[in-house]
């Protein structure tokens, strides 16, 4: 069930149900918001019941929802056509920045002490044009500091990109312009997902494209051609002309197209696992994780399982496309490279300095909570790959935190520079989802912590700086897990101890967007 780009999942309730539900809201005229709300509280009930007593218990629940759902619409007009006072939307963004962002002392509007009375808190909150304009005045330094805290219109949104459902067709690409300051542009595929849209169409990484559905990307065009739900692909030829410069690299149209739909995706993050045996003899585990899920946490186990079970003796963690994710996930991922610092800190968390109750140590530990027993390496060194608009967050912190203990090799670029960790803010009183304001889906991912390893170092805010430089490059970006492709290459030639490759960046000037499938840059506290 697709409603406003919110995803539902039904595969264990009768489609008669849910059809008899949109029928009877659809014949009083009842807004797609109020049948989405209704419909999804009807699940949270049920899913309270055995599967044995679903059938029996649904006439029941919708009966009383349908009740709930006319009751409530007759006190308002149809929110397809008349929304929530911004008022009210922005009395919660208000109020939760000022409970619990990290910069709260920093911003002079967020004091406790901002308003002499009600009427001068309320002249405030109408002097904005709506809640987005509200949040972003409240953010500390936006071009600098806070580059990460968000405002959404749609929690469901959110919630389903953190447990890596999205609206997806499987191809996560970077954009460049044709030469430097050119207004033309062309993309590169950079990751298929498994089982998704573009891997059914048998497209690969690497693949390149100067059209979408027949038209030229451009600067000013690329950004609506690319978010329709149904595009073509126009492909093209990359040639450089048999010369490292770059000035005189040509893209031209081939003739090929693909035609993709975005589909609900539910990505798995563990994109590869496998062993490679090197010619000593020796095993390097190549995992590409792209996403701290924890919902994934016994694939990601699992993985390691593997490696356990082939004697590996190196590890190279490939986070190139990985933003972030759960702060507890990237806890256990330490633990599973390592395991002889059982009990130790891996990583703190520091609050404002109204929270400072709240500031807690992540350690190191050979259990994960509900599924048994850490499969771990205990490695000395691991490698790990990365890229500048990308690499961010929960994948830092692993690198920061691991850096304590271990031998960290980063081999890439720069990493974006994100040591905060955020969270989910609802409108309810204890800012958590439950009993969350029904009059709209308004939610916050503000910044609330900041992160450390063990020794209370911070990521800097200009990213963790790689031991060996290496750019992609958008013609020979190779086969994600071959030993030929040049990051997880460089990787593999420091191993054997064959010193640094020779490499020439490439020119960023010419980057000028990269696209994901999944919530960008976010560590987040479950």
């Amino acid at each position: 069930m697709v409603v406003k780009g919110v995803f539902i999942d039904l595969q264990h309730y009768d489609d008669t149900h849910y059809n008899l539900l949109q029928s009877f809201f659809i014949y009083n005229n009842v807004s797609k918001f109020r049948v989405l709300q209704t419909y999804y509280n009807v699940l949270l009930h049920l899913r309270k019941n055995t599967m044995e007593n679903l059938k029996k218990n649904f006439i029941k629940s919708i009966t009383l929802a349908l009740v709930l759902g006319i009751t409530v619409t007759s006190c308002f007009e149809d929110q397809d056509d008349s929304l929530v006072a911004t008022s009210e939307i922005n009395d919660f963004v208000w109020k939760a920045m000022n409970a619990v962002y990290l910069y709260k002392s920093d911003v002079p509007d967020l004091a406790d002490d901002r308003f002499v009375d009600n009427e001068a808190y309320s002249l405030y909150l109408n002097s904005f044009d709506s809640p987005e304009e509200l949040f972003e005045s409240l953010k500390y330094l936006p071009e600098t500091v806070d580059r990460f805290s968000i405002i959404v219109d749609n929690y469901f949104d959110l919630q389903n990109a953190q447990q890596g459902i999205s609206l997806s067709n499987g191809i996560e690409f970077n954009l460049y312009r044709i030469s430097e300051g050119s207004s033309q542009v062309y993309g590169v595929i950079t990751l298929v997902l498994n089982n998704s849209v573009a891997d059914n169409l048998g497209l690969q990484r690497g693949m390149i494209f100067r059209a979408v559905d027949g038209n030229d990307l451009t600067d000013t065009n690329f950004s609506n051609l690319l978010s329709q739900n149904t595009y073509t692909l126009n492909f093209a030829d990359y040639d450089d002309n048999n010369t490292p410069d770059t000035s005189d690299d040509t893209v031209t149209l081939n003739g090929e197209s693909a035609t993709l739909n975005k589909v609900q995706y539910t990505e798995n993050p563990v994109h590869i696992a496998e062993t490679i045996t090197l010619e000593d003899n020796s095993k390097v585990a190549y995992l590409m994780y792209n996403g701290f899920n924890s919902n994934f946490n016994d694939a990601l186990n699992n993985a390691f399982a593997g490696f356990l079970a082939d004697g590996v003796d190196e590890l190279v963690l490939d986070l190139r496309y990985n933003g972030g994710g759960s702060i507890q996930t990237a806890a256990y991922l330490g633990s599973m490279v390592t395991g002889q610092f059982t009990g130790q800190v891996y990583s703190r968390l520091f609050y404002n300095e109204n929270l400072q109750d709240n500031n807690r140590d992540y350690l190191f530990t050979n259990t994960i909570e509900g599924l048994g027993a850490i499969n771990s390496l205990n490695l000395s060194r691991v490698y790990v790959l990365t890229t500048n608009r990308r690499t961010a967050s929960a994948s830092e912190l692993v690198i920061n935190s691991l850096g304590a203990y271990i031998d960290v090799v980063v081999i890439g670029e720069n990493t974006v520079g994100k040591t905060q960790a955020s969270v989910t803010v609802y409108d309810s009183p204890n800012l958590a989802f439950e009993n969350v304001n029904p009059n709209h889906t308004y939610a916050l991912q503000p910044l609330i912590a900041n992160s450390t390893n063990v020794n209370d170092e911070l990521v800097p805010s200009n990213g963790l700086t790689p031991n060996i430089e290496l750019s992609e490059r958008p013609n020979t970006l190779g086969t994600l897990g071959d030993v030929n492709e040049p990051l997880l290459a460089a990787a593999i030639d420091n191993i054997l101890g064959l010193g640094r490759p020779f490499h020439q960046p490439i020119d960023q000037s010419k980057l000028i967007s990269v696209n994901t499938s999944t919530l960008q840059q976010t560590m987040y506290i479950d």
